[in-house]
């Protein structure tokens, strides 16, 4: 009789210096994960090509939500639920709470994680751009110490990012804000419900009347990692909102960012859908 030979190696460490020993002992042999959601999508595909996993749920290091009087500091192990539920979350930070609501089923938000979601990469991600508006910075830890990092920073490509292989993302920090912001968050996709986005707009402005006093733009699903639009910032900053402010803002943004092609859309239809929803963001902040 032949010996069954896992196909797979799982470990699940009880403690965040188990789990950083293992990474640094074999750096990129072994592969952590959260929720998983991903993980099973790419195992029932076939696509599960990585071979040995560390498992971060029994890690209590990672869990929970700090609120001071200058940051809420979320664990990286926070499930979108958990944000969607968050006192502090709904009143200051209402972009990631949208962006919670709007990633995946309820099941996948009972599981699926904020840590996970950056880490995974994917410009496409529901959470990134309200990251981007919040000027959010992560805690990456290792048994060579840690580090903060702005988030803007932390993603260089596709699938690419700032994460050396014997690091884990343990936290993620949103600085609080003493005036009040007008927000805006929108997802574009096939479908109302369940649909990786084909556009991903995330705004907020801080007005004094009908000026703007300052503003926040970031896109997802446009380029390979999400993105602020700063250029078009630099055109709305200081300005007064009028019809031809607009048009000269989504004149600047059609310059700004190259939409990809890809097998969700095409980058003319993400073009004019992220225009649209500019013009949308901006004409709400006048009411």
């Amino acid at each position: 009789m032949r010996a069954y030979i896992p196909g797979y190696d799982l470990r699940v460490p009880r403690s965040l210096t188990e789990a950083l020993g293992l990474l640094g002992g074999e750096p990129g042999i072994w592969q952590p994960f959260a929720g998983g959601t991903d993980l099973m999508v790419l195992l029932e595909a076939g696509k599960l090509y990585h071979k040995r996993f560390i498992s971060l749920s029994k890690l209590a290091d990672l869990r929970g939500i700090e609120v001071t009087p200058d940051a809420v500091i979320l664990g990286a192990l926070t499930t979108y639920t958990e944000v969607q539920r968050h006192p502090v979350l709904q009143t200051e930070f209402p972009l990631l709470c949208a962006a919670a609501r709007e990633t995946g089923s309820i099941a996948t938000q009972n599981r699926g994680t904020l840590g996970g979601n950056i880490v995974n990469a994917s410009p496409a991600a529901d959470s990134p751009p309200a990251l981007l508006i919040y000027d959010a910075e992560i805690e990456l830890v290792s048994a060579r110490g840690v580090r903060w990092l702005p988030y803007h920073e932390f993603h260089t490509d596709y699938k690419k990012m700032q994460l050396a292989p014997d690091e884990l993302l343990r936290a993620i920090r949103l600085p609080r804000r003493p005036k009040p912001w007008r927000q805006y968050y929108r997802k574009v996709g096939t479908r109302k419900a369940q649909a990786i986005s084909k556009v991903c707009f995330a705004g907020a402005a801080r007005m004094e009347a009908s000026t703007i006093r300052d503003i926040r733009i970031a896109l997802g699903s446009i380029a390979p990692i999400v993105l602020r639009a700063v250029k078009t910032e630099e055109v709305l900053r200081g300005a007064m909102l009028a019809p031809a402010i607009i048009a000269a803002a989504k004149e600047t943004l059609a310059r700004e960012i190259s939409p990809i092609d890809d097998i969700r859309s095409t980058a003319r239809y993400r073009l004019r859908v992220t225009q649209n929803l500019l013009e949308e963001f901006l004409s709400q902040l006048v009411r």
